[in-house]
C-alpha cells in the first residue's frame, strides 16, 4: 500500500521535474591542465572534432547549453584517451559549473568545460 502510493505521489509530481531545455552550440572551449609542468592550455573544438593535448587525445562530440542563455551553464560530452590506447580515460558529460561532478581521474592531465560556442 506504501509503495502504492509513493508511486501515485511521484506520477503527479513528474512533470514538476522536467528536464530543463537546450540549444547545441557549434562546438566548446575547453581547459586543459597539465599537472606535470602546470601548464594550461585554453582549447577550442568544433562537434565532432578532436585535438591532441600532450599525452592525451581529447575529442567533442557535442556541447549544449540552456535554451534562451548562451553564456549558461555548459554540457560537452567528451572522450579523453591516452595516446596509443582504445579504451577511453572519460566517456561522459561534463559540466562546466560542476567539473568535479563528472570529472576525468588522470594523474596528470585535466580537462573541464568552460563554454559552448555559439554559430556567428
Amino acid at each position: 500500500m506504501i509503495a502504492r502510493a509513493l508511486a501515485v505521489m511521484l506520477a503527479l509530481t513528474a512533470p514538476a521535474l522536467a528536464q530543463e531545455q537546450t540549444e547545441t552550440g557549434t562546438g566548446a572551449v575547453l581547459r586543459g591542465l597539465d599537472k606535470l609542468n602546470a601548464k594550461v592550455s585554453d582549447i577550442t573544438l568544433q562537434n565532432g572534432e578532436a585535438t591532441v593535448l600532450g599525452l592525451i587525445e581529447i575529442a567533442l562530440k557535442e556541447c549544449r547549453y540552456p535554451q534562451d542563455d548562451p553564456s549558461g551553464d555548459a554540457y560537452a560530452f567528451l572522450t579523453i584517451r591516452e595516446a596509443g590506447v582504445a579504451k577511453p580515460l572519460f566517456s561522459g558529460w561534463m559540466i562546466a559549473s560542476s567539473p568535479a561532478l563528472n570529472a576525468m581521474d588522470h594523474a596528470r592531465y585535466d580537462v573541464w568545460v568552460m563554454r559552448c560556442t555559439l554559430p556567428e
